[in-house]
């Protein structure tokens, strides 16, 4: 199956939404595709070996999981690679655009459980939460 690729242009400088997409105090803010969901916690061990985990969760407790993936590539305010659990892997790319402008492209590969659409509205819907977050922070 091919990659799903997605992106959004953050009026922002990069070094801020690099740090706003990485720091755990940030993510758990921002990490939900809709408003009924929560990210409780987050742990994230930004390096090539590191590992990161985030909860995810309806906020009525009906439901949740931990998002987790491994390390591949860090370079800072540039690129994020990093593979889950399961084997997919997913590219980050932080385009500066201008002193405030950032562009960010995520590239992933699809699981064989929900349509390729569902997929990428659900983590498009989260990009774009993080978008606001970034910008109105």
């Amino acid at each position: 199956m091919e990659p799903i690729k997605i992106d959004i242009t953050i009026l922002k400088p990069v070094q801020q939404v690099w740090e706003y997409y990485n720091d755990p105090k940030h993510i758990t803010k921002w990490n939900f595709a809709h408003e009924t969901w929560q990210c409780p916690s987050s742990e994230n061990d930004l390096r090539v070996g590191g590992k990161f985990k985030n909860r995810m969760e309806a906020k009525d407790g009906s439901f949740g999981f931990d998002f987790e993936g491994t390390y591949d590539e860090v370079i800072s305010n540039e690129k994020i690679k990093y593979h889950m659990e399961d084997g997919r892997n997913v590219d980050i790319d932080f385009q500066k655009i201008d002193e405030n402008t950032t562009k960010v492209n995520i590239t992933f590969d699809p699981e064989q459980q929900n349509s390729v659409e569902m997929q990428r509205d659900g983590w498009y819907a989260i990009l774009n939460n993080f978008h606001k977050y970034v910008e109105n922070h």
